[in-house]
């Protein structure tokens, strides 16, 4: 079978851990783009598309969030599968017309999300399992015709609207990106560090079976058929 073909639109501001736990976690031929720093996807010749985790909020008037809210929402009426990641997940609420606003808090570290809802993302998943958060917003409306797919008590955790799944915590980070964006939160030493203590071997071993949405949501892509004229205008393998 050939490797679905991703585009990972990269929105992180220090990209190279957001680069490599993306990498390391989707078995894909992935062409990355850089939108912070005004790299742009030039069509839509991929099977899917990512859009990670980023320190902005999907609220904000930056020209790089509306290009990619631009580029994200033709991908979606153009059909194709999308998965988004914390700022990813709140970005795709938006483009699909639901609300994303500020939490007044953080939800920081390994905390446990409730299944809502069956659906293809959460196979083999239980109905609660560990996940590491990191986010000061919220999806707090979903789009209409939204399906909410996972929650805690600090809001909403994923959700599905057609081929287009979000989700608000980081299944790909390992123990070194959690420490390193835990300690780079501007909030008290002593939470800081509370949280750090938490970001065990153990903790990572449970939340590692999150990892299985990456190979969930690649089956999706799997099945998808680009059409003949997206299938002629691929990028080639040496771009």
């Amino acid at each position: 079978m050939t490797r679905p073909r991703l585009a990972l639109l990269n929105v992180s501001h220090a990209t190279q851990n957001t680069s490599r736990n993306f990498r390391r976690e989707l078995e894909a031929d992935i062409t990355e783009f850089r939108l912070v720093d005004g790299d742009r996807p030039a069509g839509f010749a991929f099977d899917g598309f990512v859009v990670t985790g980023s320190r902005s909020a999907a609220y904000d008037d930056d020209e790089w969030i509306q290009a990619t809210k631009e580029w994200c929402g033709e991908a979606i009426d153009r059909g194709l599968p999308g998965l988004g990641i914390c700022f990813g997940h709140q970005l795709l609420a938006d483009v699909l017309g639901g609300r994303v606003e500020p939490m007044g808090e953080y939800e920081l570290g390994y905390r446990e999300v409730q299944r809502v809802a069956d659906d293809p993302l959460l196979a083999g998943l239980d109905d609660t399992f560990l996940v590491f958060t990191t986010h000061s917003d919220a999806v707090t409306e979903l789009p209409d015709d939204a399906t909410l797919l996972l929650e805690n008590d600090y809001g909403i955790h994923g959700f599905r609207h057609g081929r287009v799944v979000g989700v608000q915590a980081h299944p790909e980070y390992d123990t070194d990106t959690a420490e390193q964006v835990t300690r780079g939160k501007d909030l008290p030493e002593e939470r800081i560090e509370r949280v750090v203590d938490g970001i065990t071997e153990t903790a990572y071993a449970r939340a590692c079976k999150t990892k299985r949405l990456f190979d969930n949501f690649l089956a999706e892509v799997d099945g998808y058929q680009p059409t003949a004229a997206a299938s002629q205008s691929r990028p080639s393998d040496d771009d």
